[in-house]
């Protein structure tokens, strides 16, 4: 029963084991080849600044991990991209850990045709969206298109 339980068990490590690296490569895979990886801002002329507009670099770690860097200029973080799947329409959608605010959040990115790139939405774990439809909920201007930076 003993050995059995332990097969189970070392069975099960494996498999979690090699989907855990089919995950992440199929996250590295689609951010790839979306061409999300880069940084990206409303002018890259500009330095990053909460007021004036920040510098959004998404990369892949050397252990695999794909890392979303935001740089308001003083203020800066680091979060983990947990998932990525391109949906309708060619919108991605994207899930990112954020320690410092403790939820995960989800946001689609539509790459447009000239290579610019829209937030069209943006919502906390609990759905209470910040950007919907392409539109900042609180004021209901459009956003903005970023360029990529490098």
């Amino acid at each position: 029963m003993t050995r059995c339980l332990s097969r189970g068990i070392a069975a099960a490590m494996l498999w979690v084991a090699i989907t855990s690296t089919a995950g992440a490569e199929t996250l590295t895979t689609t951010v790839e080849q979306y061409g999300l990886l880069g940084s990206w801002a409303v002018d890259c002329a500009v330095r990053p600044d909460r007021d004036k507009g920040a510098l959004l670099t998404y990369e892949i770690r050397k252990d695999g991990r794909v890392m979303y860097r935001r740089n308001f200029g003083e203020a800066k973080d680091e979060n983990e991209v947990v998932s990525a799947r391109v949906g309708a329409e060619g919108l991605l959608n994207v899930m990112v850990y954020f320690p410092s605010l403790h939820q995960t959040r989800e946001f689609g990115l539509l790459l447009a045709k000239d290579g610019s790139l829209r937030a069209i939405y943006n919502r906390s774990e609990r759905g209470a969206y910040t950007i919907r439809d392409g539109k900042y909920v609180a004021t209901g201007a459009p956003t903005p298109a970023q360029q990529r930076c490098d």
